[in-house]
Protein backbone atom coordinates (compact mmCIF):
# COMPACT_ATOMS: atom_id res chain seq x y z
CA UNK A 1 0.00 0.00 0.00
CA UNK A 2 2.47 2.04 0.66
CA UNK A 3 3.30 2.51 -3.41
CA UNK A 4 -0.15 3.93 -3.33
CA UNK A 5 -0.22 7.57 -3.91
CA UNK A 6 -3.47 9.92 -5.41
CA UNK A 7 -2.39 10.75 -8.80
CA UNK A 8 -1.81 14.45 -9.07
CA UNK A 9 -0.21 16.99 -11.49
CA UNK A 10 3.13 16.18 -12.42
CA UNK A 11 3.32 12.79 -11.24
CA UNK A 12 5.37 10.56 -13.29
CA UNK A 13 3.10 7.88 -15.31
CA UNK A 14 4.56 4.17 -14.32
CA UNK A 15 6.13 2.01 -16.68
CA UNK A 16 4.36 -1.18 -17.28
CA UNK A 17 6.71 -3.40 -15.45
CA UNK A 18 6.23 -0.82 -12.22
CA UNK A 19 2.59 -1.17 -12.86
CA UNK A 20 2.41 -4.50 -12.11
CA UNK A 21 4.95 -4.63 -9.65
CA UNK A 22 2.50 -2.18 -7.73
CA UNK A 23 -0.94 -4.46 -8.48
CA UNK A 24 0.40 -7.59 -7.76
CA UNK A 25 2.14 -6.58 -4.68
CA UNK A 26 -1.47 -4.95 -3.65
CA UNK A 27 -3.27 -8.29 -4.78
CA UNK A 28 -1.36 -10.33 -2.46
CA UNK A 29 -1.85 -7.71 0.67
CA UNK A 30 -5.53 -7.73 -0.54
CA UNK A 31 -5.55 -11.51 -0.52
CA UNK A 32 -6.34 -11.91 -4.37
CA UNK A 33 -3.83 -14.06 -4.36
CA UNK A 34 -4.00 -15.82 -1.35
CA UNK A 35 -1.13 -17.49 1.07
CA UNK A 36 0.63 -19.96 -0.58
CA UNK A 37 -0.77 -19.86 -4.13
CA UNK A 38 1.30 -20.98 -7.18
CA UNK A 39 2.71 -17.99 -9.46
CA UNK A 40 2.30 -19.12 -12.67
CA UNK A 41 4.02 -16.83 -15.06
CA UNK A 42 1.66 -17.62 -17.79
CA UNK A 43 -1.24 -17.00 -16.20
CA UNK A 44 0.12 -13.77 -14.84
CA UNK A 45 1.29 -12.75 -18.01
CA UNK A 46 -2.62 -12.55 -19.29
CA UNK A 47 -3.70 -11.44 -15.84
CA UNK A 48 -0.95 -8.26 -15.33
CA UNK A 49 0.14 -7.50 -19.27
CA UNK A 50 4.08 -7.79 -18.53
CA UNK A 51 6.21 -10.10 -20.15
CA UNK A 52 7.08 -13.46 -18.11
CA UNK A 53 11.06 -11.86 -18.30
CA UNK A 54 9.71 -8.56 -16.20
CA UNK A 55 7.24 -10.54 -14.15
CA UNK A 56 10.42 -12.78 -13.45
CA UNK A 57 11.94 -9.81 -12.17
CA UNK A 58 8.85 -8.68 -10.17
CA UNK A 59 8.02 -12.04 -8.36
CA UNK A 60 11.95 -11.45 -7.18
CA UNK A 61 11.38 -7.84 -6.35
CA UNK A 62 8.42 -9.08 -4.13
CA UNK A 63 10.42 -12.47 -2.92
CA UNK A 64 13.50 -9.71 -1.26
CA UNK A 65 10.02 -8.07 0.62
CA UNK A 66 9.33 -11.80 2.04
CA UNK A 67 5.57 -11.08 -0.11
CA UNK A 68 6.73 -14.11 -2.42
CA UNK A 69 8.72 -17.14 -1.99
CA UNK A 70 11.18 -18.71 -4.52
CA UNK A 71 10.74 -22.16 -4.89
CA UNK A 72 14.18 -22.38 -7.41
CA UNK A 73 13.22 -24.42 -10.42
CA UNK A 74 9.76 -24.91 -9.33
CA UNK A 75 8.98 -21.07 -9.84
CA UNK A 76 7.40 -19.05 -7.12
CA UNK A 77 4.32 -18.67 -4.79
CA UNK A 78 2.61 -16.44 -2.58
CA UNK A 79 4.55 -16.20 0.68
CA UNK A 80 2.38 -18.08 3.21
CA UNK A 81 1.00 -16.98 6.71
CA UNK A 82 1.44 -18.48 10.27
CA UNK A 83 0.99 -17.14 13.85
CA UNK A 84 4.27 -17.16 14.78
CA UNK A 85 5.14 -14.69 11.83
CA UNK A 86 2.22 -12.52 12.84
CA UNK A 87 3.95 -11.77 16.15
CA UNK A 88 7.03 -11.28 14.75
CA UNK A 89 5.61 -8.81 12.22
CA UNK A 90 3.41 -7.17 14.63
CA UNK A 91 6.66 -6.47 16.83
CA UNK A 92 8.38 -5.24 14.40
CA UNK A 93 5.85 -2.46 13.71
CA UNK A 94 5.05 -1.37 17.45
CA UNK A 95 8.93 -1.11 18.05
CA UNK A 96 9.15 1.31 14.53
CA UNK A 97 5.75 3.46 15.04
CA UNK A 98 5.78 3.85 18.51
CA UNK A 99 9.72 5.22 18.01
CA UNK A 100 8.25 7.17 14.61
CA UNK A 101 5.70 8.50 16.86
CA UNK A 102 7.86 10.03 19.87
CA UNK A 103 9.63 11.87 17.34
CA UNK A 104 6.61 12.63 15.28
CA UNK A 105 4.77 14.51 18.09
CA UNK A 106 7.75 16.13 19.01
CA UNK A 107 8.37 17.60 15.98
CA UNK A 108 4.93 17.94 14.56
CA UNK A 109 3.39 21.67 13.71
CA UNK A 110 -0.37 23.11 12.86
CA UNK A 111 -0.10 21.56 9.20
CA UNK A 112 0.70 17.85 10.38
CA UNK A 113 -2.42 18.49 13.01
CA UNK A 114 -4.24 19.22 9.86
CA UNK A 115 -3.47 16.13 8.09
CA UNK A 116 -3.56 13.75 11.54
CA UNK A 117 -7.80 14.98 11.86
CA UNK A 118 -8.23 14.66 8.02
CA UNK A 119 -6.74 11.51 8.15
CA UNK A 120 -8.97 10.85 11.03
CA UNK A 121 -12.11 11.99 9.73
CA UNK A 122 -11.73 9.82 6.37
CA UNK A 123 -11.07 6.43 8.46
CA UNK A 124 -13.72 7.35 11.09
CA UNK A 125 -16.68 7.64 8.34
CA UNK A 126 -15.37 4.32 6.70
CA UNK A 127 -15.06 2.86 10.31
CA UNK A 128 -18.61 3.66 10.74
CA UNK A 129 -20.15 2.21 7.45
CA UNK A 130 -18.30 -1.49 8.15
CA UNK A 131 -19.81 -1.06 12.04
CA UNK A 132 -23.64 -0.77 9.93
CA UNK A 133 -22.74 -3.85 8.04
CA UNK A 134 -21.41 -2.33 4.48
CA UNK A 135 -18.60 -3.95 3.72
CA UNK A 136 -18.27 -3.26 0.32
CA UNK A 137 -15.13 -1.16 0.77
CA UNK A 138 -13.02 -3.05 2.54
CA UNK A 139 -9.70 -1.71 0.49
CA UNK A 140 -10.77 1.98 1.02
CA UNK A 141 -11.62 1.22 4.89
CA UNK A 142 -7.61 -0.15 5.25
CA UNK A 143 -6.38 2.20 3.02
CA UNK A 144 -7.82 4.29 5.28
CA UNK A 145 -6.50 3.30 8.25
CA UNK A 146 -3.08 2.97 6.79
CA UNK A 147 -3.05 6.90 5.90
CA UNK A 148 -3.95 7.78 9.10
CA UNK A 149 -0.87 5.44 11.10
CA UNK A 150 1.36 7.20 8.64
CA UNK A 151 0.38 10.51 9.17
CA UNK A 152 0.56 10.18 12.42
CA UNK A 153 4.49 9.19 11.78
CA UNK A 154 4.96 11.70 8.96
CA UNK A 155 7.04 14.38 11.25
CA UNK A 156 9.49 12.39 12.43
CA UNK A 157 11.67 13.22 10.40
CA UNK A 158 13.27 9.84 9.09
CA UNK A 159 12.24 8.90 5.67
CA UNK A 160 13.90 5.39 6.39
CA UNK A 161 12.01 5.00 8.94
CA UNK A 162 8.48 5.93 7.42
CA UNK A 163 9.92 3.57 4.45
CA UNK A 164 10.48 0.41 7.34
CA UNK A 165 7.28 1.14 8.83
CA UNK A 166 5.32 0.98 5.55
CA UNK A 167 6.67 -2.71 4.96
CA UNK A 168 6.27 -3.95 8.18
CA UNK A 169 2.86 -2.13 8.23
CA UNK A 170 1.69 -3.79 4.74
CA UNK A 171 2.92 -7.17 5.98
CA UNK A 172 0.70 -6.90 9.18
CA UNK A 173 -2.16 -5.83 7.35
CA UNK A 174 -2.01 -8.43 4.92
CA UNK A 175 -2.57 -11.15 8.13
CA UNK A 176 -5.62 -8.45 8.89
CA UNK A 177 -7.13 -9.33 5.63
CA UNK A 178 -6.68 -12.75 5.37
CA UNK A 179 -8.43 -13.28 8.48
CA UNK A 180 -11.19 -10.56 7.64
CA UNK A 181 -10.54 -9.53 10.65
CA UNK A 182 -12.63 -6.69 12.09
CA UNK A 183 -12.79 -5.08 15.61
CA UNK A 184 -15.43 -2.21 15.25
CA UNK A 185 -15.71 0.08 18.01
CA UNK A 186 -12.52 -0.64 19.72
CA UNK A 187 -10.32 -0.06 17.10
CA UNK A 188 -12.29 2.98 16.25
CA UNK A 189 -12.16 3.48 19.79
CA UNK A 190 -8.36 3.63 19.96
CA UNK A 191 -7.72 5.28 16.28
CA UNK A 192 -9.87 8.51 18.46
CA UNK A 193 -7.53 8.02 21.31
CA UNK A 194 -4.62 7.96 19.11
CA UNK A 195 -6.19 11.23 17.66
CA UNK A 196 -6.38 12.87 21.26
CA UNK A 197 -3.11 12.54 22.32
CA UNK A 198 -1.52 13.08 18.95
CA UNK A 199 -3.36 16.44 19.64
CA UNK A 200 -2.12 16.98 23.11
CA UNK A 201 1.50 15.83 21.99
CA UNK A 202 1.00 12.96 24.75
CA UNK A 203 3.25 10.52 22.72
CA UNK A 204 3.08 8.54 26.23
CA UNK A 205 0.01 7.58 26.26
CA UNK A 206 -0.01 7.30 23.11
CA UNK A 207 2.35 4.17 22.58
CA UNK A 208 0.20 2.91 25.19
CA UNK A 209 -2.82 2.93 23.00
CA UNK A 210 -0.40 1.49 19.93
CA UNK A 211 0.36 -1.29 21.91
CA UNK A 212 -3.36 -2.27 22.82
CA UNK A 213 -4.21 -1.71 18.77
CA UNK A 214 -1.64 -3.93 17.47
CA UNK A 215 -1.76 -6.83 20.14
CA UNK A 216 -5.56 -6.67 19.83
CA UNK A 217 -5.61 -6.65 16.36
CA UNK A 218 -2.86 -9.87 16.72
CA UNK A 219 -5.20 -11.31 19.20
CA UNK A 220 -8.25 -10.90 17.16
CA UNK A 221 -7.04 -12.33 13.95
CA UNK A 222 -5.96 -15.25 15.51
CA UNK A 223 -8.88 -16.03 16.92
CA UNK A 224 -10.67 -16.17 13.57
CA UNK A 225 -9.18 -19.68 13.39
CA UNK A 226 -7.98 -18.90 9.69
CA UNK A 227 -4.45 -18.18 10.53
CA UNK A 228 -2.50 -21.42 11.10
Amino acid sequence: MKREVPPHSGQAVPTIGEGAYRQIRSDIIFGKLAPGQKLRLEKLKDAYGASVSTLREILNRLASEALVVAEGQRGFQVAPVSAANLREIADLRLLLETHALEQSFAAGGMEWEGRVVAAHHRLKALEARMRDGDHSEIQSWKRYDWEFHQVLISACGSELLMETHADAFDKYLRYQLVALSYRGDIAAEEHRLLLEHALKRDAARACEVLACHIRGGVEHALATGTIG
